[in-house]
């Protein structure tokens, strides 16, 4: 079941305080971890596999915090602001890294950043006020893009037979991010469209009242 939007929550929900949670520590830490693995991307380490080692796990803590924060009942709406900003952020700067480490193609990093700023200009305002969330095709999305660098670093590094599996996992990662980035813009305009109706329901209302009253006057 979709989680509330966050308008339609009562103000006092501890899912509006909530900001310290182990969760929230976990995905800054992916923002903070994001720097030093994107250097040892750019820097090089043929044959090692500590770029490969920290960048599989600063992509596991997409999935770690999102378990925990339902285990402990500690969902929030920084935490629900802060993942997929996260997620976006942490795609880009690890296909940069790749791109400019040679292990890419730019128009890789080109749609992936193009898309994400469609999404931003047509649904963002949408997801800011929490009334769309990541949908499963958006989180399949993100699990294939993260399996897919992952595996590119390993195949530009130690293991080369391993890249064209990953150029594959990309290539279906990026076809589901410009359908995620569709049904986001389309749940967005749908959304729209109900709020406008719903302002215009009462404005009738008070023109076919204020009609009345003077037919009956």
């Amino acid at each position: 079941m979709a989680p509330a939007p966050a308008r339609e929550r009562d103000p006092d929900d501890p899912y509006f305080t909530r900001v310290l949670t182990l969760p929230n520590a976990i995905t800054l830490a992916r923002l903070l971890l994001l720097a030093p693995v994107c250097w040892l991307i750019v820097a090089g380490a043929d044959g090692s596999w500590l770029p490969v080692v920290l960048l599989a796990l600063w992509a596991s803590t997409d999935w770690i915090d999102g378990v925990l924060a339902r285990a402990m009942d500690q969902t929030s709406r920084v935490g629900e602001v802060m993942d997929p900003v996260a997620d976006r952020i942490g795609i880009i700067g690890v296909t940069l890294s790749l791109a400019i480490a040679g292990a890419v193609d730019w128009w890789i990093l080109a749609v992936i950043a193009g898309v994400d700023v469609i999404a931003v200009a047509f649904a963002g305002r949408a997801a800011r006020d929490g009334s769309i969330h990541v949908s499963w095709l958006g989180k399949v999305r993100t699990a294939l893009m993260l399996t897919a660098v992952v595996l590119l670093l390993v195949g530009h590094t130690v293991l080369p037979w391993v890249t064209p599996i990953a150029m594959t996992l990309m290539l279906l990662g990026l076809g589901l991010h410009v359908i995620a980035c569709v049904d986001y813009i389309l749940q967005a305009r749908r959304l729209r469209r109900v709020q406008t109706g719903a302002l215009a329901r009462p404005a009738a209302g008070d023109a076919h009242a204020q009609d009345d009253t003077e037919e009956a006057r």
